[in-house]
């Protein structure tokens, strides 16, 4: 249900319940300087009317236009698709 992008870094969500809502924020720490940061916090209401309107199907992570690899080496493609 939940997946988060390794190209964009952005959370997905799939079939939001109510145990969903609440604030997320977005934590960067680097281990090599011992420190991290936080983004501000960004709510998420679950709407009480259930309207959230209809969306088209969409591509919303690409693959790159080529991708280059060694041989023997390990790739890592991200496609990620959203809508009804």
């Amino acid at each position: 249900r939940r997946f988060v992008s390794q190209e964009t870094g952005n959370l997905y969500l799939a079939k939001v319940e109510p145990w969903d809502v609440g604030n997320y924020t977005c934590v960067v720490t680097s281990t090599e300087a011992q420190q991290s940061a936080r983004g501000p916090p960004t709510p998420l209401t679950l709407r009480s009317d259930g309207v959230m309107g209809e969306y088209e199907p969409k591509i919303e992570v690409r693959f790159p236009e080529a991708t280059y690899a060694a041989k023997g080496s390990s790739v890592r493609l991200e496609c990620f698709a959203l809508g009804k």
